[in-house]
């Protein structure tokens, strides 16, 4: 009776969330007093989940699953479940897992409790805390079906390194037909760039930069800090920077531990996308822009004297302690 967790990768490597929900798993099956089971899909290195406390890797090989599809992945991962006896069965938070948890929850009968904080409050009943409001306001929420499906929040809970027994076997899921109804023609990927999902630290500009040829600031800031770029939505609906950087309610939601606004006024839909970031720093020339409100750390000034000179004193310090 295993907990069991989907370990997210790309190209061959577990993403961090697959190192987060490993830990907040081990927690929980110690609660429970069972093992905790991970499902790869295409992925390498199984002996990185044992370091988290992952008992059992079950490795899925298939080309099939080459691209995400959420049917097939949903047939894999409760098949797996089913296999293990699992009555808890944790995914993240990722873009990909949101398309993943309806179909899990189908699969499986199970109750499913979206946007987890923390641990269970209890394990019978089955209480798990979770965020509400765009990220304003807390709940405790029952789940009452046999199986429990969760979807921890990124940088929730965080990594704990610990033993696990390290065990891998390969695990096959015979995908039906009508799990892959969507032909994949090609896949872009950028490379070589922090992407927004993974990043620990998000360097975000607004219209205050006042043209897409004054960007270059916040690329060198994001490149000091090892940190992804991002924009507001009305600096991507002028064509200053693409969409898959627009971060708020209508775009990509932000949970990095820092999150540095340049420029950005703070409308309450950005707030909500951005809320569940642990640190925010403003930097404005208005004192009376909204985000200020929200920022753990503001400086009223202009962006083009403010941001050199943190570029500057970052550079400084790193190289003083390299």
């Amino acid at each position: 009776m295993s907990v069991l967790i989907y370990t997210e990768s790309e190209n061959g490597k577990f993403k961090k969330t697959a190192f987060e929900l490993a830990s907040y798993g081990k927690e929980i099956a110690n609660m429970m007093g069972t093992t905790l089971t991970a499902v790869a899909v295409n992925a390498e290195n199984a002996e990185e989940l044992a370091n988290y406390g992952v008992d059992k890797t079950l490795m899925v090989t298939s080309d099939e699953l080459k691209n995400f599809n959420a049917k097939a992945y949903a047939h894999t991962i409760s098949s797996a479940a089913e296999q293990e006896g699992s009555k808890v069965v944790i995914i993240s938070s990722s873009a990909n897992a949101k398309y993943l948890a309806p179909e899990l929850a189908i699969n499986l009968k199970a109750g499913y409790a979206s946007n987890v904080v923390a641990l269970p409050e209890s394990t019978e009943p089955f209480k798990v805390k979770r965020t509400a409001f765009t990220n304003k306001a807390f709940n405790l929420t029952e789940i009452n079906t046999e199986v429990k499906l969760l979807g921890l929040s990124k940088n929730s809970f965080g990594l704990k390194e610990t033993s696990g027994a390290g065990a891998v076997a390969s695990f096959d899921a015979a995908i039906p037909d009508n799990a892959n109804g969507v032909e994949v023609a090609s896949v872009d990927k950028v490379t070589g760039a922090v992407t927004i999902a993974d990043a620990e630290v998000v360097v975000s500009g607004g219209r205050g930069l006042k043209g897409p040829e004054n960007w270059g600031m916040v690329e060198e800031l994001a490149e000091v800090l090892g940190a992804a770029t991002a924009c507001s939505k009305p600096v991507s609906d002028l064509g200053w920077r693409p969409h898959s950087e627009h971060v708020g309610q209508t775009g990509k939601p932000v949970a990095s531990n820092l999150y540095i606004a340049i420029g950005i006024s703070g409308a309450i839909q950005h707030l909500a996308g951005i809320n569940a970031s642990k640190t925010k720093v403003v930097i404005n020339n208005d004192p009376e822009a909204p985000f200020f409100k929200a920022a753990d750390y503001g400086v009223v000034g202009d962006a083009f004297e403010v941001v050199p000179q943190l570029i500057e004193k970052l550079k400084a310090f790193k190289s003083n302690n390299a």
